[in-house]
């Protein structure tokens, strides 16, 4: 349990260096070291992923959890905000689908998925600015910990099925692309300067991040590892 646990946090200090970063980037997750919030409200510590059932299981309410937020970016001022909440809602609500089939298809009496719990906020409640930046400011968290759970499951080769490997490629490299562009949001419209909180490895700091208050990135100013 201790090496899984230490390659899943090597795994995802290099994801988080990929997100920044781009293509290569992840090699050098040890050498550049990112910001980061010790403490990240409703996200918690990220478990490692054991098996492709495990997988399924956590990522099909996790997608839920999604998807319950991004409706409420209808009531968004933004068409930029409204557009990014409906291909949230119409992916992942397709990819759910595709997890229920799979599991029911192979896996077959095993317990249903269920949430650990809730890992974003009641937006309902929200409107305006409040609303948008309080989501973009959930959501990054939210996709890194799918990011990462898509990157163990295929690290550890722990998928047996060639339809969940090509799955979590997707949602690693679609959900990256989405972080960029909620953090160039952030960047553009709330002068944020440091990143949101991220969710950590099991029972340690993730390797290649900062313990501490989040300060600039290496490099910051043009924010060109965005760009």
């Amino acid at each position: 349990m201790k090496r899984r646990r230490t390659r899943t946090a090597m795994a995802a200090g290099a994801l988080l260096a990929a997100v920044a970063g781009g293509p290569g980037a992840a090699a050098a997750a040890w050498e550049t070291p990112l910001p980061y919030q010790p403490t990240c409200p409703g996200a918690g510590q990220m478990y490692p992923v054991t098996s492709e059932y495990d997988y399924l299981s956590r990522m099909m309410p996790h997608h839920e959890d999604a998807i319950t937020a991004a409706r409420e970016l209808r009531r968004s001022g933004r068409p930029e905000m409204r557009q990014l909440g409906q291909s949230i809602v119409t992916t992942q609500t397709a990819e759910v689908g595709e997890m229920k089939g799979w599991l029911e298809r192979w896996y077959p009496g095993s317990p249903a998925p269920s949430p650990r719990g809730t890992t974003m906020p009641d937006l309902s409640g929200l409107s305006g600015d409040q609303l948008d930046r309080t989501f973009l400011r959930s959501m990054i968290p939210h996709h890194m910990m799918a990011i990462m759970m898509s990157q163990q499951l295929l690290m550890h080769g722990e998928a047996q099925h060639a339809e969940v490997a090509g799955f979590a490629r997707k949602v690693r490299d679609d959900q990256r692309a989405e972080v960029r562009t909620m953090w160039r949001y952030l960047t553009q419209w709330f002068g944020e300067q440091n990143l949101p909180c991220l969710p950590r490895g099991p029972g340690m700091p993730m390797p290649g991040m900062t313990p501490g208050p989040p300060g600039p990135l290496p490099g910051e100013g043009s924010r060109s590892w965005l760009q």
